[in-house]
């Protein structure tokens, strides 16, 4: 009985659940993290966390702890033990992770589940280091990633493929700090977009460094502001607009969740709405949307995830208009926080896909498409 218990367990796939990370979202990645290894079905999968501080040092924790958290309820517990060392030359469809200070210590992983948001992850820069070490991973590949998580690059693209998108400027921070350039910058802006405005790093995610302008008066602050998250910086025009979010699903035949309505309770969904105030957002699902419009914005949600190249899932973000009903396609998130309460998962709940249901699915659509790359030859 014991042999058939060990010959079980070695059947497991492990999972490392890769979370926090150097970027303003850290905290919502260690809330995401804990739904992620709390939902993880222990008949299928071994769990271990790996954690990602803010200076980027890298620990593993084989018996993940989660605590309550005043602000988002639960978190995992990122501590900090050992110095480890990733392995990427390895090579064996595995990802290699070493305690130099306990003997070299090996931990191996045979998928990657990241849910680490923003920078350094969110952006392609964690799925190159992946792919380099041939290991199987949750989520949208580098060029996905990368064209996802840059809302100029990614507007550019739905725009050729005939996808509406909200009219914007971006700037770089080295104009922006030429006075006469950034009075310029200003005007031009004014004129073409009017007011109000929102001001947003171009690659950050969660509201982080969002400010809304509604006075001239308003801009320069708010720039300088969204400066500090990142060297570029996009002025967008604010459109009085319901908020509306698709889930999809899938590589080369991804599939679209119902749609679900973000009503937030302050005057934009901020990263307070969002993941402090409890009341800070009601969410709608499925959203009140007739029918023959809803399906048309799950065919563009479908179109724009292929437009730019992603695979596994995403969170597809619109903008309805209260007045004209027309819509926009606001931005892609690769990978969409896992909360209780996050969206991606309550939608395809609402579609009939539960929480470990979806994971399971994600896992396997990782497997997939690590096969079919292996299969790339790479000699002449």
């Amino acid at each position: 009985m014991a042999g058939n218990t060990i010959s079980k367990n070695k059947a497991k796939l492990r999972i490392g659940v890769l979370y926090g990370g150097r970027s303003g979202e850290h905290d919502v990645s260690l809330c995401s993290a804990a739904s992620v290894v709390a939902a993880l079905d222990r008949n299928k999968y071994n769990v271990t966390a790996i954690g990602i501080d803010r200076d980027g040092r890298w620990y593993v924790q084989e018996k993940p702890e989660i605590v309550p958290d005043k602000d988002f309820g639960r978190k995992m517990a990122l501590k900090k033990s050992g110095m480890w060392l990733v392995n990427h030359f390895e090579q064996k469809n595995k990802l290699h992770i070493y305690d130099i200070k306990n003997k070299n210590k090996e931990v191996v992983v045979d998928v990657v589940f990241p849910v680490i948001h923003g920078t350094f992850c969110e952006d392609g820069t964690l799925q190159g280091l992946l792919e380099l070490a041939m290991v199987p991973y949750v989520g949208a590949d580098v060029i996905g990633s990368a064209v996802g998580m840059d809302k100029d690059i990614a507007k550019r693209l739905l725009n050729q493929s005939g996808i509406p998108i909200v009219p914007s400027v971006t700037i770089n921070k080295q104009s922006w700090q030429e006075n006469a350039n950034a009075k310029i910058i200003m005007k031009d802006a004014l004129e073409k977009l009017g007011l109000p405005l929102f001001v947003k790093p171009v690659c950050a995610g969660s509201s982080v460094g969002v400010k809304k302008v509604k006075k001239e008066k308003m801009l320069a602050n708010a720039m300088n502001f969204a400066f500090q998250f990142d060297t570029r910086v996009m002025i967008e025009k604010a459109v009085d607009c319901r908020e509306i979010e698709c889930a999809v699903l899938g590589n080369e035949n991804p599939v679209a969740s119902v749609l679900g309505e973000i009503i937030p309770r302050h005057e934009f969904y901020s990263y307070e709405a969002k993941y402090i105030d409890p009341n800070g957002a009601a969410l709608k699902i499925p959203a009140e949307i007739g029918k023959p419009l809803a399906d048309k914005i799950r065919k563009i949600a479908v179109e724009g995830y292929m437009a730019l190249g992603c695979s596994s899932m995403a969170r597809v973000d619109f903008f309805l208009d209260k007045k004209t009903n027309k819509f926009y396609l606001n931005e892609i998130n690769t990978i969409p926080g896992f909360t209780s309460i996050s969206m991606y998962p309550k939608l395809w709940a609402a579609t009939g896909l539960k929480y470990s249901d979806l994971l399971d699915k994600l896992i396997a659509l990782a497997l997939d498409r690590h096969k079919k790359k292996l299969e790339i030859k790479t000699d002449k």
